[in-house]
């Protein structure tokens, strides 16, 4: 969209506005820094979307007043059907949250099974090659 990049621009100016009007009026110290943050992630996204508008031309697929649905779809990624790696990887995930809870000893043990956990997951359709038989 062409006008994305300017609403959230405009979106960012005027957070930087209010960040100074409510620093001039004594608001308190954590409303500052969250006004500002809300500018600066406003900021942000207005100059990712400027960016990736400029590199495709000014001309998105949302534009076209004849343009179809299909125009916009592109490629969604490879989703494994019957991976059994999301099982070990939450698991790990709330044994690590729970211990904190409990002790760090339980965290420790949690993270080294959810590092291998991860590392099988994104792996699992690595296939090794023909030089290390």
């Amino acid at each position: 969209m062409k006008t994305g990049w300017l609403l959230f621009g405009g979106l960012a100016v005027f957070y930087a506005i209010m960040t100074v009007i409510y620093w001039l009026v004594g608001g308190e110290a954590v409303g500052i820094t969250a006004i500002a943050l809300s500018g600066g992630l406003a900021a942000l996204i207005g100059f990712y979307l400027w960016f990736t508008n400029k590199r495709l031309g000014n001309v998105l697929p949302e534009d076209n007043t004849e343009g179809e649905i299909a125009d916009s779809a592109g490629e969604l990624g490879f989703y494994s059907p019957h991976s059994w790696w999301p099982l070990p990887v939450a698991f790990c995930m709330v044994t690590a949250g729970v211990g904190l809870l409990v002790g760090w000893w339980l965290t420790l043990i949690a993270v080294g099974g959810l590092l291998i956990s991860i590392l099988g997951f994104v792996l699992e359709y690595e296939k090794p090659s023909a030089a290390s038989h």
